[in-house]
C-alpha cells in the first residue's frame, strides 16, 4: 500500500496534516484498519485447543479469519471448535504431529478442502522436565519429533498451498511458536524442550530465507502464559514470575492473539526470519 499520510517538506509537514478534512481522515483509518486486517484469511493453528494456540485461533476467528485447527486430542479439538464457532468459522481437524505421515495427512487435507492457505501457525509443541541422570531418550524423541520436525514437515507439506496464497510484496504468513527458554537458559531442568524451542527459532530463519518472497517466516517466543504446559510452574511460582517481569505481570490472551494477528497481517509483510519475544521483558531485560 501506498504512504498513510502524504509527504510534505518539514515546515509545511504540520500544517498539511492539520488540513486534512474529514473525509481524509476516514480514509486514511480505513487503510490502518486495512493493514492490520486478516478477515477473509484463511488459517491453520496446531496445538489450536488449548494454551496459546487457543489463544491465537480465538483472536484469529473473532478476526474474521476461517480458522483450522489441529491437536492430537479428538474430544479437545471438537471442543474448542464448538467454542470459537461461536465467534466465527472455527473447524476441528485432529492429528498426531509427532507423525511425518499425520503432517502429510493434514496438509493434504486441508489442501484438498481449501487450495490455498494465507497463514499457517505451527504451535503443537511438547515438553519434559527430569533431572540430567534421568533423562533419557525418550524425552528427546517426543519433544523433538513434536517440536521441530513437526514443525519442518508440515510447514513442508502444506508450502504449495501457502505460496499459491502469497506474491511478492503479499506474502502468505507462517509464524512458528518457539519460547524464551530458547533465548536463554531455563531454570528447570526441561533439557529436550529448550533445545527444541532453539532450533525451531533457527529453523524459522532458514525457512524465511528459502520461502522467500511469497511466504514469510516468523517465530514468537513466548514467556509466561497461562497453559495446561505452564500450569504447575505459574500454580506455585506464578506470583515470584510475575513480579520478576519488568511489566509485572504474566501475559494474557489479547497479548499473544495481537502478536499472532500483526505477524499475519499485511502489517508485517517486510518482516520475515524475526523471532520476536512475547514476554514482558523477561528474556532481553530481567536481571
Amino acid at each position: 500500500m501506498g504512504t498513510i499520510l502524504p509527504a510534505a517538506g518539514a515546515n509545511a509537514g504540520r500544517a498539511d496534516r492539520r488540513q486534512l478534512d474529514a473525509s481524509a481522515s476516514g480514509r486514511y483509518t480505513d487503510a490502518m484498519t486495512d493493514l492490520f486486517s486478516i478477515a477473509g484469511k484463511t488459517a491453520v493453528v496446531t496445538g489450536g485447543s488449548r494454551g496459546i494456540g487457543k489463544m491465537i485461533a480465538a483472536g484469529y476467528v473473532q478476526a474474521g479469519a476461517k480458522v483450522y485447527i489441529s491437536s492430537r486430542k479428538v474430544d479437545a479439538c471438537e471442543e474448542t471448535e464448538a467454542e470459537l464457532s461461536q465467534f466465527g468459522e472455527c473447524i476441528a481437524l485432529p492429528a498426531d504431529l509427532a507423525r511425518p505421515e499425520e503432517c502429510e495427512r493434514l496438509a493434504a487435507e486441508i489442501t484438498q478442502r481449501e487450495g490455498t492457505i494465507d497463514i499457517l501457525v505451527n504451535n503443537a509443541g511438547a515438553t519434559w522436565g527430569a533431572p540430567m541422570d534421568e533423562f533419557d531418550e525418550d524425552a528427546w524423541e517426543r519433544v523433538l519429533a513434536v517440536n521441530v520436525k513437526g514443525v519442518f514437515h508440515l510447514t513442508k507439506h502444506l508450502r504449495p498451498a501457502l505460496s499459491a496464497a502469497g506474491a511478492p510484496g503479499n506474502p502468505s504468513s507462517v509464524i512458528n511458536i518457539g519460547s524464551i527458554d530458547g533465548l536463554r537458559v531455563p531454570t528447570l531442568e526441561t533439557y529436550s524442550y529448550s533445545a527444541s524451542k532453539a532450533a525451531v527459532h533457527m529453523l524459522t530463519r532458514h525457512l524465511a530465507k528459502v520461502l522467500a518472497p511469497e511466504i514469510k517466516v516468523n517465530a514468537i517466543a513466548p514467556g509466561p502464559f497461562y497453559s495446561k504446559m505452564m500450569a504447575y510452574t505459574l500454580d506455585n511460582f506464578g506470583e515470584a514470575i510475575a513480579k520478576s517481569c519488568p511489566m509485572k505481570r504474566l501475559g494474557e490472551p489479547d497479548d499473544m492473539a495481537g502478536t499472532a494477528i500483526f505477524l499475519a497481517s499485511a502489517a508485517s509483510n517486510y518482516i520475515t526470519g524475526a523471532v520476536l519475544p512475547v514476554d514482558g521483558g523477561i528474556a532481553s531485560l530481567a536481571e
